[in-house]
């Protein structure tokens, strides 16, 4: 399982790589005002749409039934079942495209009530999403073909996947010349991609005798599937209303807001796709499986071991986020277009952010006691207890600190899910913390010190060598400062691990 975990962690770090090349693509040629704000609004609803229908409740309902109609029922049964599910969800997705395409205007009001005194920005925004908007329904055919690959333990290729849409929107905007403006011609790369993904999935379930067909329903066959998908989608949605409430409130500031956002959380997404998606993508179908089988022990040991790489990967991100986020962003990004003033806008906000970050790559591990369990309600009335207290944050901070108040409001939205869930699994007894994964966390905590240090008091150093470099001297000071901070990380915790008696082996067994 770890080798899985290890192999979407490191395809989905490579789509990350591209991903942040396609953005500073997009910083130096978007910039942060009115066409970047509108094209990251038209990516927002089919974004949305994505983390709601596809990724979320689709994988919490799909895969636990998948995998167990594999396990009692054998291979042909579950082809029968997923071939319903691929009709149902086809035919979902052209309504639903129908009904956003009908009513965008609407929509993009709605979403962003902040553009309607800006007639120009708003019907630029309205046009980009019916640009982007395809791309939901290729990208939930394409999670409805991850779930089933997954089931069947082929993780690589759905891993590599999103790297075409990073591939589609730079080609693109090397293009967007033949375009009215840079916002078309990424919103068409963004679209194009979804093609690109699907088909490469598609090509691989083919090949192994999955998904090979539509079939007709039976409500007898899906009914346990849609009974999960409910509550699920409610549960999925939650995070994403808060997602829509940050865009909602920040259409109402000035030009650059949306986008200081948007960038600053698409670098805190990094960790969050590399390790805590990719923990999740690996360990509920595992949990799932063993569960199925009736091997409780297993299933926990799973989720002890995934929970334990997950806080030791995903530690070095937080400490540079909420110590050095404004060299970061300048580092990337500041080039072209994006100003200093652009830099530290979105720095602030990605510190913010970085609050809430180990809060969020654990979740989806956390919320697996549950769903492998095929409970879906449970983390749905959690999370709809944490969205609560989200939304009445980003109200309350909003107006005194604009940005950085909803992101804020996000982090304090993520520690109550995940406290909340933890909590609830172990008075259950679904879930348990071993002595491997108590003696990771002390080890990650004396690395993170030293890693802090690094940060803290070699910054300075690290700027005074990129001064050197001229236009480049904030990324040769973060490249330095990441590579210091990489080798004392990796050495302190590699030490702390030995000296508490816990090798690598013994957190891949």
């Amino acid at each position: 399982m770890i080798r899985n975990l290890l192999s979407v962690g490191g395809f989905t770090l490579l789509s990350r790589v591209t991903g942040f090349l396609s953005l500073a693509m997009q910083s130096a040629i978007m910039g942060a005002g009115a066409v970047s704000d509108a094209f990251f609004i038209a990516q927002r609803l089919p974004n949305s749409f994505r983390a709601i229908f596809g990724e979320g409740a689709f994988n919490a309902a799909f895969v636990p039934s998948y995998s167990m109609a594999i396990e009692q029922k054998g291979d042909a049964a579950a082809e029968e079942f997923a071939g319903e599910v691929y009709t149902l969800l086809l035919a979902s997705q052209i309504i639903l495209l129908a009904i956003v395409w009908a009513l965008t205007p609407q929509f993009v009001s709605l979403l962003a009530p902040g553009l309607d005194d800006r007639p120009e920005k708003f019907a630029l925004a309205v046009n980009l999403t019916r640009i982007t908007f395809p791309y939901l329904l290729f990208i939930t055919l394409f999670v409805l073909h991850q779930g089933a690959l997954n089931a069947h333990g082929r993780f690589a290729l759905p891993a590599f996947a999103p790297n075409l849409m990073n591939f589609s929107v730079m080609a693109a905007l090397a293009v967007a010349f033949l375009f009215p403006n840079a916002g078309y011609a990424a919103s068409w790369g963004v679209t194009v991609s979804g093609v690109l993904e699907l088909g490469l999935l598609m090509w691989q379930a083919r090949r192994i005798g999955v998904l090979q067909r539509l079939r007709r329903p039976h409500w007898a066959r899906v009914r346990d599937f849609f009974i999960r998908l409910g509550p699920a989608i409610i549960g999925s949605a939650s995070p994403q209303i808060a997602v829509l409430a940050d865009t909602i409130l920040s259409s109402m500031l000035p030009d650059g807001g949306v986008s200081s956002i948007s960038y600053a959380e698409r670098l805190y997404q990094l960790p969050v796709g590399v390790i805590g998606i990719a923990a999740g993508t690996v360990l509920l179908p595992e949990m799932s499986r063993r569960l199925a089988a009736r091997d409780e022990a297993g299933a926990l040991h799973a989720q002890s071991r995934t929970m334990a790489l997950t806080v030791a990967l995903a530690a070095p991100f937080f400490i540079a986020f909420d110590t050095i986020p404004e060299l970061i962003v300048a580092g990337l990004f500041q080039r072209g277009k994006f100003s200093a003033a652009d830099a530290y806008a979105a720095g602030d906000v990605l510190a913010a952010y970085g609050a809430g970050l180990m809060a969020l790559v654990l979740i989806a591990s956390a919320r697996a006691s549950f769903q492998a369990r095929g409970d879906t309600r449970t983390p749905m009335l959690i999370a709809l207890a944490a969205l609560a207290a989200n939304v009445a944050l980003k109200i309350v901070l909003f107006r005194p600190l604009g940005a950085v108040g909803l992101a804020t409001a996000t982090s304090v939205g993520l520690w109550i899910n995940l406290a909340a869930l933890v909590g609830l699994a172990l008075a259950q007894e679904g879930m348990r913390f071993d002595a491997i994964f108590v003696k990771t966390l002390g080890a990650t905590f004396v690395a993170c010190a030293f890693l802090a240090a690094v940060a803290i008091f070699g910054r300075s150093s690290a700027l005074a060598l990129g001064a050197h470099f001229g236009a480049l001297a904030n990324l040769v000071a973060l490249t330095a400062l990441a590579v210091v901070g990489a080798l004392v990380y990796a050495g302190v915790l590699l030490g702390a691990l030995r000296a508490s008696g816990v090798t690598i082996a013994s957190l891949r067994r």
